[in-house]
């Protein structure tokens, strides 16, 4: 498989682990396709996941566009290859949303397209409604198994893995005991699998076998939300939702306990009323490795 190019760029809100006091944090992004191409698509990831999740997608989507074309996979703070952040409580979507439109303007990106996956399309939603800060606008958005409303069931879900500190033997135990917690994902192969894990994944600072990508103080926040802190979230999400205007398509797995039927249908009559497409056996969320799946994305994104 081919591999991207890596990049960074540097982020003003919370300050790296580390760093100097005021001067920000650095986020990684993987490129793929044609640097200087006119069309760009942004792919970000789930809560506990990184860039290198759309390694098949960019590629599909790269060798099938009708022009040339370049796909950003960034790596949110806290994960992949960006800086962890000194202080946990910046570990908020709003911020994320902050690097991103920190991305496009320091690469002068004036139209996007972006597809989100679980808080990567909560992320998006955000870009949306504030690109035009840095002269930009998302031309396209694909949200990916989430809305503004998410149920609580599924968020203690994730609280009971989020942020334990895991250590593996080799990449194949540590698979096993992802797909342990991530079998909503739907139907992969072993290989398919395997190709999905090994970036989630690095080795230990004492050099004792491998340990996740991501910096476990990102549960911090997420256990701090109580039931009206959730309720009070949910209300500024769809007041979010309500002010996109970019064609929307809305993915949901037909098994997710994170988005609801009932949600999905309220996010088709109301804002950009998203066009929702249901992925078959999946829960929460698709990979957007299938062939089915790589083929609506590329359909909604070159239509």
């Amino acid at each position: 498989m081919a591999e991207p190019r890596l990049h960074s760029v540097q982020c003003t809100m919370g300050d790296a682990v580390g760093g100097q006091p005021g001067s920000g944090h650095r986020m990684a992004y993987w490129e793929w396709g044609a640097p200087d191409a006119a069309h760009t698509v942004v792919c970000a990831h789930g809560l506990t996941r990184q860039g290198r999740d759309f390694d098949v997608l960019a590629q599909a989507l790269v060798a099938r566009a009708p022009h040339p074309l370049r796909v950003l996979c960034p790596d949110v703070a806290g994960r992949g290859r960006s800086d962890w952040l000194a202080d946990p409580q910046y570990y908020q979507v709003p911020i994320y949303t902050a690097d991103m439109l920190a991305l496009l303007a320091q690469l002068q990106l004036t139209q996007v397209d972006w597809v989100g996956t679980s808080m990567g399309g909560l992320i998006g939603m955000g870009v949306c409604t504030t690109a035009a800060s840095v002269g930009a606008r998302v031309r396209r958005l694909l949200i990916n198994d989430v809305g503004p409303t998410i149920e609580i069931a599924a968020l203690r879900r994730i609280g009971a893995y989020l942020g334990q500190p895991l250590r593996f033997d080799t990449p194949e135990q540590a698979a096993a005991a992802l797909w342990a917690v991530s079998s909503s994902f739907g139907p992969h192969t072993p290989q398919q699998w395997l190709d999905l894990c090994r970036p989630m994944l690095k080795a230990a600072a004492d050099g004792a076998g491998w340990v996740l990508h991501y910096d476990p103080a990102i549960a911090l926040p997420f256990r701090m939300v109580t039931d009206e802190l959730a309720e009070k979230g949910q209300a500024m999400a769809w007041a979010v939702y309500d002010q996109i205007q970019a064609p929307t398509l809305l993915l949901r797995g037909s098994q997710s306990d994170l988005l609801s039927a009932a949600t999905a249908a309220e996010m088709g009559q109301r804002g950009p009323r998203a066009r929702l497409h249901t992925v078959d056996g999946v829960g929460h969320a698709p990979t957007l490795i299938a062939q089915d799946q790589i083929d609506v994305v590329a359909d909604f994104l070159f239509a």
